[in-house]
């Protein structure tokens, strides 16, 4: 499965610039493609929100946080919506999220991974 010119574009740029909070890839025809982005101030509710209820999709969230020593921190969140995976996940990734079922991809769920 090819993955498209503009997913590779807009990860290096989250990556680089974090001028997005989520990044949510469908299959289309054989090839990833970016379905949405996820402007800077969304949160985490926008991000699930955006997800259709009836198909899952791939997903790369910029999480900032807090840890209990009181450094902000960000790590970036790959979600794997579906029964299948890649075969290797993007450079740059910290987590890896498997969620065939929206309640395994709850804030809960990702924020107890940032440690």
């Amino acid at each position: 499965m090819a993955v498209s010119d503009e997913c590779k574009l807009k990860f290096m740029e989250l990556i680089a610039k974090r001028n997005c909070r989520f990044i949510i890839f469908k299959i289309e025809n054989q090839e990833v493609v970016v379905e949405k982005l996820g402007i800077p101030d969304e949160a985490y509710e926008d991000f699930t929100a955006s997800q259709p209820a009836s198909e899952r999709r791939y997903a790369v969230f910029n999480l900032d946080f807090i840890t209990d020593q009181s450094f902000q921190k960000g790590k970036l969140f790959f979600i794997a919506c579906s029964k299948g995976r890649f075969k290797s996940q993007p450079d740059g990734i910290q987590v890896e999220l498997q969620a065939t079922d929206p309640s395994e991809m709850s804030f809960d769920i990702v924020k107890g991974r940032t440690t």
